[in-house]
């Protein structure tokens, strides 16, 4: 290993760069564009003749525009065709120009996305009307008796028939269920509903309806008020079960030969659906009672269609007039809120029976008041407050189906009949509820006068004031009524002494007061708020509504000078006692100032209110705090610590670029002060790592040598702390990769580095070497020769005469050396003693071709000697000759065993023979005559 002489290749590193630029080439743009269509000339030619004949062969050329883009800017592609066909399709001769007409109106008022169906109001009705009084129900026990008929028994015995199987019903087969509690009624009332399915699939149609008609009588029984509503919404489901399965009976008969289209009318379904259908409405007129006989009919509203073409419209006004024979106040309006649900899914566009619906509702709106509900209140005990609660699910519906897309005089109606009426509150707030946002909000004035005439004593005024409230959150009221608006409706809510009812009020119109109001009034409404709420720590029962508040706030108030000058935000923020919501409200005020925070603050009120803010989010985490929990409060904080120190970032930036004062300088030295005996707390070895060695380049950026020093050697002196493995994402993992790229980012960074006067020359890079040397390397593992080739590229460039990098302002190894011929000797001894520890490695892996491993092996061996002989290519002086013969071996022995990759080693010789055109470096033809491509044999 001692014949091998390293001697460095002169670079010149400017000339280099020269060469490697792509030619300038002038380009003609006169006739092109990128949006021009591209013009393909296609050629062909006729196969098969004999080679050299002319006669056989022929080509036509011609020009094509290929531009898939182009035809879908006229509008011609397929898609568009097809789509252009399915919106126009043919029409019939037979429909006239108003029935056309007609069918357009109908298809625009067609219930769309924005309008909240029932089922999203089911689940919150269930929740809010509830009892702990005993229920009773009647449950069909079911009658199995049938009577045979000859097959000419005659229609009227067949109708006969039927009615007995009816009257056996109401006549005692059944049983009445009583003392259950709430849960036990709605288990059976699922049962009910399940054995309706069971019936109807076993074809026992009768038996279906009987259930049907039971459940429906169950709707006249008032007995548990409170629980009406709920009890509405179990038994309007097995009504619309049962709507649902007869609809779908008749449908299906109506198959064949062809299936109805979606459009179908009663033309064209045969006269067996027909009858059918027709069967189905005679059992339900024969039912004696009004309620169940009412809401079974309007459960087959749909079937309607099956038969005239006006029966839907026709049937809507009759029962509709029905519902006036209904006697008690709460069972019509929800009789009445059925009709309008089945309305609005079968026949939206019929509004009038809608509207007939509720002005029948405000005429018989007095009954309430009645003595015979004043009597049933007092037997059941109820209040008058409470009872008027139970209408508003049911108002609520009947108006959202009236104010649907509805013109905005209709409001201007309503209002008027609610005046006539006495402003009725309940009726009012529905009303508010319905319309839409901005329908309200041009009125807010005088439906605050309606309001303040309206009785309190049934219906409260916060109430009114909390809907109203809703409205203006969403739409913004004329700008000259908005602060009248404001102090009328907070007269009323800061008088509710209510905690609770108070805060549900105040929280709606802090939205209203944050869009169109500066900080003092908002200040005003918190002060008013805590004044409320600190009393018997009624705040602690209130955190969902006051969590509202903070959210409402901040959207508004992105200045965070702003936001914290308010004298009442701090304070508001201290009743958020209980852990887990106040890191919600630290977690939610952080990603506001993270989002919107644009400039750096010094501001000393809100830096420490902030980094209060994040010391609560950090307190929180504990052994059971969850990973992504964790991760969410990690990126906020740090967030934080990045939009305060932006200054210091700005400061930092002037002083690597050089313009700095003593001062700064004195700031650069106490942050590498900190950062070195902070980084040693950290708990990933390769966050130390990469943080010692960024660290080191700061410091040498500001010319702080000393620090960079003790940085650089922190560094190599924690390389055997390294674990051979290490954790990533749960999973074990070999931690050499991650090392290599260290030990390369530490080499290249090495460069600039002065050697200290008292440690030698090449201290650090012999440091770095003799760690690399010692370290236990996995089994097998060709890291450390990978390490030692690295550093071969390291020393060539330090025995430059002008170094590829430097930095401003601080002397480097040519400066200090100067090229000094001992510096370079020390460079090309050291590179022999690698060189001769790579080729010992190899010679090694050479010996291991008896072993298991051959194959293994010699892989690794054409690998490295590759490497190094790359290495040697671009780094060494191949004018030398044994250095010249080794380059030839080793290339010579990566392709022994003929597993280097081919491509690579045609580029690579193709590169050679192209330098060797150079003046300087034609000696490397001689050499590439000596290089051969084997392949593997």
């Amino acid at each position: 290993m001692a014949s091998v002489q390293w001697h460095s290749r002169a670079r010149k590193y400017e000339a280099e760069v020269q060469m490697c630029r792509l030619e300038v080439s002038a380009v003609d743009f006169s006739d092109y564009h990128p949006l021009k269509a591209i013009t393909v000339t296609d050629s062909k030619a006729r196969r098969g003749g004999r080679k050299g004949s002319t006669s056989s062969s022929s080509s036509s050329s011609s020009s094509v525009v290929l531009d898939p883009l182009s035809s879908m800017l006229d509008g011609s592609d397929p898609l568009s065709l097809f789509a252009a066909v399915s919106q126009t399709p043919a029409l019939p001769h037979s429909i006239s120009a108003g029935e056309l007409g007609r069918k357009r109106r109908e298809k625009e008022e067609e219930v769309g996305s924005d309008f909240e169906p029932w089922s999203s109001k089911r689940g919150e009705i269930l929740s809010r009307f509830t009892t702990t009084e005993k229920l009773s129900i009647n449950l069909f026990m079911g009658s199995d008796k049938s009577k045979a008929s000859s097959p000419s028994s005659a229609v009227s015995e067949k109708v006969r028939t039927r009615l007995e199987e009816l009257d056996d019903l109401e006549e005692g087969s059944q049983r009445e269920l009583l003392n259950l509690s709430q849960q036990d009624y709605v288990n059976r009332i699922e049962e009910l509903n399940q054995s309706l399915k069971e019936a109807w699939g076993s074809d026992q149609k009768v038996k279906a309806l009987k259930i049907v008609i039971q459940c429906s009588k169950l709707l006249s029984d008032t007995s548990v008020i409170q629980f009406y509503p709920s009890k509405f919404v179990l038994i309007t489901d097995i009504l619309d079960t049962f709507g649902g399965l007869v609809y779908d009976r008749i449908w299906s008969m109506c198959a064949d030969p062809h299936p109805l289209p979606e459009s179908f009318s009663a033309d064209d379904v045969n006269d067996t659906a027909k009858e059918t259908c027709l069967n189905w409405f005679f059992k339900i007129a024969s039912i004696r009672e009004l309620v169940p006989r009412l809401y079974v009919e309007a459960a087959l509203l749909k079937c309607n269609r099956f038969l005239t073409k006006s029966g839907i419209q026709e049937t809507l006004q009759r029962l509709t007039a029905m519902i006036r024979g209904i006697g008690d106040p709460l069972v019509a309006v929800y009789a009445r809120a059925y009709l309008c649900r089945v309305g609005m899914e079968v026949a939206p566009h019929l509004k009038d029976s809608l509207n007939k619906n509720f002005f029948d509702l405000l005429a018989t709106f007095r009954q309430i008041h009645g003595e015979s509900v004043q009597n049933q209140l007092a037997q059941q005990r109820v209040e008058i407050p409470i009872y008027l609660t139970l209408y508003s699910p049911a108002i609520h519906w009947i108006l959202q189906c009236v104010a649907y897309r509805a013109p905005e005089v209709l409001l201007t109606e309503m209002m008027d009949r609610c005046k006539k009426l006495g402003n009725n509150a309940l009726l009012l707030n529905s009303v508010m509820w319905a319309f839409r946002a901005e329908f309200v909000a041009m009125r807010a004035t005088d439906f605050i006068g309606m309001i303040k005439d309206c009785d309190e004593a049934g219906f409260p005024k916060h109430l009114l004031f909390a809907s109203l409230g809703r409205s203006l959150s969403c739409a913004d009221p004329p700008e000259s009524e908005r602060l009248s608006i404001l102090n009328d409706a907070w007269k009323v809510i800061t008088k509710v002494r209510s905690p609770r009812d108070y805060i549900n009020c105040a929280e709606i119109w802090v939205e209203f007061t944050c869009r169109h109001f500066t900080k003092r009034e908002v200040n005003t409404i918190l002060a008013d708020i805590i004044k409320h709420m600190t009393p018997d720590r009624a705040f602690e029962d209130a955190y969902p509504q006051l969590q509202s508040v903070i959210k409402k706030i901040l959207p508004h108030f992105h200045d965070f000078s702003v936001l914290f000058s308010m004298e009442k935000f701090l304070p508001f923020l201290d009743m958020f006692q209980k852990d887990s919501v106040r890191v919600e409200v630290c977690k939610s005020i952080m990603e506001v100032f993270i989002k919107h925070q644009q400039e750096a603050t010094r501001d000393p009120v809100i830096l420490n209110a902030l980094l209060h803010i994040c010391k609560t989010m950090h307190d929180s985490v504990n052994a059971l705090t969850l990973d992504d929990e964790k991760r969410s409060l990690s990126l906020l904080i740090n967030g934080f610590i990045r939009m305060t120190v932006n200054q210091l970032a700005m400061e930092t930036r002037c002083v690597m670029k050089g313009n700095h004062s003593r001062k700064t300088a004195a700031f650069v030295r106490a942050c590498a002060a900190y950062s070195f005996i902070t980084i040693p707390s950290l708990t990933s070895i390769f966050n130390r790592l990469n943080l010692y060695l960024l660290s080191g380049e700061v410091a040498l950026a500001n010319q702080c040598l000393s620090q960079a020093d003790a940085f650089l050697k922190a560094a190599v002196s924690l390389l055997p702390e390294v674990p051979r493995t290490i954790s990533i994402e749960g999973k074990q993992r070999s931690s050499e990769p991650f090392l290599l790229d260290f030990i390369n980012n530490f080499l290249s960074t090495l460069l600039v580095v002065p050697d200290h006067p008292e440690q030698g020359v090449l201290y650090l890079v012999r440091g770095l070497l003799n760690m690399v040397q010692d370290y236990t390397w996995e089994d097998n593992s060709d890291a450390k020769i990978r390490v030692y080739i690295s550093a071969l590229p390291l020393l060539a460039a330090m025995s430059q005469e002008s170094y590829l990098y430097t930095i401003p302002k601080v002397d480097s190894n040519e400066t200090l050396y100067g090229g000094d011929p001992k510096f370079i000797a020390e460079i090309n001894k050291l590179c022999e003693t690698l060189i001769g520890q790579v080729l010992d490695h190899l010679k090694g892996l050479g010996r291991d071709e008896v072993c298991s491993f051959v194959f293994q092996g010699v892989r690794r061996q054409g690998s490295l000697a590759f490497s190094l002989f790359g290495c040697l290519l671009a780094h060494g002086d191949l004018r030398n000759n044994k250095l010249n013969q080794l380059a030839v071996n080793l290339w010579n022995l990566s392709h022994k065993h003929g597993f280097c990759d081919t491509r690579t080693s045609v580029r690579t010789l193709e590169y050679i023979k192209h330098q060797a055109q150079l003046a300087d470096l034609s000696h490397l033809s001689d050499m590439t005559a000596r290089l051969s491509l084997q392949s593997r044999t």
